[in-house]
């Protein structure tokens, strides 16, 4: 495979000159994009941390008041949330405390938020995506064409083809395809990780926004009749 010049090289990268020059600019691609994913994972995890990507304690919260009847509290809290779903909390909170709001728009308009937020979320994935499925079909190109370069060597040779040589070009043409898939393979891994996490995040959209206006009557309806019992008790006496 042709040499890819690395005298311009920073000093620090000098670790990389010899696989570069062994794997040619099949290689040196491959490096380059796994610096665009490591940007792209960089940019991600700042986005989550900002967004507050799994911070799920406030919202809850805030959601326990509203269904205890405690409005101005719930509010409170919601807005001091840094999180996603603290967001929706409060948008929620928010848009009941009208008297002209009627529900069915009001749920309608927040899915609508929901499903913005959650696309904020998928930014970037998709070319992450793409590096982790390209990156090892660009390393099997590079094996290709070094695998034919080697060949066409061992023709040239005709009979005097020294064995040492030709094992030497298949496994520097069988190292891109080693490349691709150091690339491919953790950023892979990451992708499933981030996706995870934001359905996670979907999921306590969805259950937020759903306990809202249902009451959460499954989980609170036993205690609400105990309660009313008791009431009833302490009126008869």
């Amino acid at each position: 495979m042709p040499d890819v010049p690395t005298a311009a090289l920073p000093h620090f990268l000098s670790p990389l000159t010899g696989l570069v020059d062994q794997g040619g600019p099949v290689v040196l691609f491959l490096l380059a994009l796994s610096l665009v994913a490591a940007a792209l994972i960089a940019a991600k995890l700042l986005q989550f941390l900002y967004l507050g990507v799994g911070r799920f304690g406030t919202a809850r919260k805030a959601l326990d008041l509203w269904l205890d009847g405690r409005p101005q509290e719930a509010k409170t809290i919601a807005s001091g949330g840094k999180s996603v779903v603290a967001d929706i909390m409060l948008k929620l909170v928010q848009g009941s405390a009208r008297s002209d709001t009627r529900t069915e728009l009001l749920k309608e308009d927040v899915e609508r938020i929901c499903i913005q937020r959650i696309n904020t979320l998928r930014a970037y994935l998709r070319p992450l995506d793409m590096i982790a499925q390209t990156a090892p079909l660009i390393g099997l190109l590079g094996t290709v064409l070094g695998m034919i370069e080697a060949f066409q060597a061992m023709q040239g040779a005709g009979a005097a083809v020294d064995p040492s040589v030709l094992a030497g070009g298949i496994w520097v043409a069988l190292l891109t395809t080693a490349v691709g898939l150091s690339v491919a393979i953790p950023v892979s891994a990451i992708v499933g990780w981030f996706d995870s996490r934001i359905e996670a995040e979907q999921s306590e959209m969805e259950a937020l926004v759903t306990a809202f206006f249902t009451g959460a009557i499954a989980e609170r309806g036993a205690a609400r009749i105990v309660a009313l019992e008791a009431s009833e008790t302490r009126h008869a006496v």
